[in-house]
């Protein structure tokens, strides 16, 4: 089993930034796929990003290229997300998920069976 605990929501302006925090326990997620998702309230949740633990490559959202950046710091088993220029439109529950390592980097949010509770990020225009 493998538990995730997320941190660093809050409320901001427009163009603001705000890091996120991932820290996962219970078992080795070094080469574990991690990604962070969004839902926003009357909307489906959406994937935001993911690093690939056994690649090191990282991915991201059209939405999100060139503001959020994901690092992972394998030794503290986390891994965070910084978000620059925020925009009122990234307003949601973030949460982080984790998948064991396959062939393909998963983007939909029924192909990690691990999630946190979720951290509140408000972009206020």
């Amino acid at each position: 089993q493998v538990q995730l605990l997320e941190s660093g929501g809050g409320v901001v302006q427009a163009g603001d930034s705000l890091r996120l925090s991932c820290a996962a326990s219970g078992r080795a997620t070094d080469t574990y796929t991690m990604a962070w998702f969004r839902q926003a309230p009357g909307k489906d949740r959406e994937w935001v990003a993911s690093s690939s633990g056994r690649t090191g490559l990282k991915y991201y959202t059209d939405s999100v290229k060139g503001r959020f950046t994901l690092s992972r710091d394998g030794a503290k088993n986390t891994v965070d997300l910084q978000m620059n220029r925020l925009k009122p439109e990234d307003t949601a529950t973030y949460y982080c998920a984790a998948t064991a390592p396959g062939f393909r980097i998963p983007k939909l949010s029924n192909e990690y069976p691990y999630w946190g509770q979720g951290t509140q990020v408000t972009v206020s225009s």
